[in-house]
């Protein structure tokens, strides 16, 4: 597991994250996508609509704005409902989500257990059962139960929102704060997410207005204007890319958790009898999905929900190892009909399916597909990030990721910039250009511009030398194992398109 400060300065160096704001010193938890980082960014954003859109000739896609009507947010119960419990510090002034402190705990926990299993694993070599010592061991079996009677009392807490039980939940637990070591704590209290703004140019005639805190709404307000203009029948579903915005009280681990952040998301609506094999249906789409982009499928893993959302009948996460441990990339939620039966309140307006073989109408109820963008553009980036030594004493940093999401697709180079090499590199490069994200470099060695291609990631590196001139052929480098070949220049494109070919990554 990579060194998780080595990556945000990887990140930084090599132009994927920019501190907003940085020559101002920045600004708490939010960042901007440098010239590589967007490009990553895209491709993931471009491999995840296709994925839905064009592969499911029933999900259709829609951009909704980030300014809504407010009894939009009434309606969804984000006025009422989205909170987080607060607490600080009285020694340090620092502040944190209570709940999440709670959580931590419970990972330390299961930490224990895993380190317990390690041993166990050590120790019998061959003769180890996974299974049978997580139902053998007594130490193992009390952990987990010790885990279980926390996160159910945390989640009888929350739903009842009895916020000094979560206080006393963390004092009885002895949970200290990780700067002073602490355990002097406040009262919990109870903090909107939401961004407020107005809307209007006079103060006293302005009309309140919110940042949208997710996507989904937007899908679910433009319900019946999708269903009648494309003539999707149920079931069907309604995919968007989007910004949305919370006021987190805490904002950390890079762009994990950010107060500005970009969701995929896609709300899947279907008959009420339907849910449960939709539900299930969409949960091991979606886990397949991400084992696509990744050699190492053990850093993947289902967590289904202690604690459902007010609106959820079933919740689960995909869970990715980050640096940091495992936590959430991806969630997926049985709505039910919640949303579209509020917002058919709220606004008076019918959000129905009429099924003309059973001559009824019925409002559908929803499965959703939610994955923070940035969360993924993490996942990925941690997981292809590696240190490694190329001959004795000579290290290299590169980015292996999937071919077909690398920002650059592949740098052209020179071997020199005289004797006409330097012509028929930028003669290629200007071939290649309309095609595929690619870049010219003629300056330092070729072993420095090698390097650096490592470190952001391009798969291929086209060397036009003086062989090229004479049976016009070029040395192609591959990123991943350092291996060279020839090549015929007139092969390059189909090269690269039997490479990066979309088909590859969803099979």
């Amino acid at each position: 597991m990579n060194n998780f400060h080595f990556l945000i300065s990887h990140a930084k160096l090599y132009g994927f994250i920019f501190p907003s704001c940085d020559i101002y010193d920045g600004i708490s938890a939010i960042y901007d996508y440098g010239p590589y980082g967007i490009l990553l960014k895209n491709n993931i954003k471009d491999f995840w609509w296709k994925s839905m859109i064009q592969l499911h000739r029933n999900i259709v896609g829609i951009d909704t704005s980030i300014l809504m009507h407010p009894t939009v947010w009434k309606a969804s119960g984000h006025i009422e409902a989205f909170n987080d419990p607060l607490i600080d510090n009285k020694d340090s002034r620092r502040r944190y989500r209570a709940d999440l402190l709670v959580e931590e705990y419970c990972d330390r926990i299961e930490y224990k257990i895993h380190k317990t299993v390690e041993k166990a694993r050590n120790i019998l070599g061959e003769k180890f059962d996974e299974h049978i010592c997580f139902i053998t061991s007594p130490k193992i079996t009390e952990l987990k139960k010790q885990k279980e009677r926390i996160i159910k009392r945390l989640a009888l807490a929350i739903d009842n929102k009895t916020l000094n039980d979560i206080r006393n939940i963390i004092e009885e637990l002895e949970i200290r704060d990780t700067e002073s070591g602490s355990k002097s704590w406040t009262d919990v209290r109870e903090f909107n997410l939401m961004f407020k703004t107005n809307f209007g140019p006079l103060r006293h005639k302005t009309l309140e207005l919110y940042l949208r805190p997710e996507t989904a709404q937007g899908s679910f307000v433009n319900f019946s204007n999708v269903s009648n203009s494309t003539l999707m029948k149920i079931p069907f579903g309604i995919a968007q890319i989007g910004k949305a915005f919370r006021n987190e009280i805490i904002a950390r681990q890079f762009i994990f958790r950010m107060r500005e952040f970009e969701q995929m998301e896609m709300q899947f609506f279907v008959a009420p009898s339907k849910e449960r094999e939709w539900y299930e249906y969409w949960k091991h789409t979606r886990f397949k999905w991400h084992l696509s982009l990744t050699i190492e499928p053990h850093f993947y893993r289902f967590h289904d929900h202690d604690k459902l959302a007010h609106y959820a009948s079933a919740a689960t996460d995909i869970e990715y190892l980050f640096p940091f441990g495992f936590k959430e990339i991806e969630g997926i939620h049985s709505r039910t009909d919640f949303d579209l039966k509020n917002h058919q309140k709220y606004s008076g307006k019918k959000l129905q399916f009429f099924d003309y073989n059973r001559h009824q109408h019925y409002t559908p109820y929803v499965i959703e597909t939610s994955i923070g963008l940035d969360r993924m553009f993490l996942g990925l980036f941690s997981s292809s990030l590696k240190e490694e030594e190329f001959s004795k004493g000579n290290f290299r940093s590169v980015l292996k990721f999937p071919i077909a999401l690398a920002p650059i697709k592949a740098a052209i180079f020179p071997l020199v910039k005289k004797d006409g090499l330097a012509e028929l590199a930028e003669k290629i490069f200007n071939e290649l250009k309309c095609k595929y994200m690619v870049i010219y470099e003629a300056n330092e060695s070729i072993g420095k511009r090698y390097r650096r291609q490592d470190a952001i990631g391009t798969p291929f590196c086209f060397t036009v030398d003086y062989q090229s001139q004479r049976d016009y052929t070029i040395t192609v480098r591959h990123r991943d194992s350092m291996r060279q070949e020839r090549l015929s220049i007139n092969k390059i494109t189909y090269f690269l398109e039997e490479k990066m070919d979309f088909q590859k990554l969803i099979q």
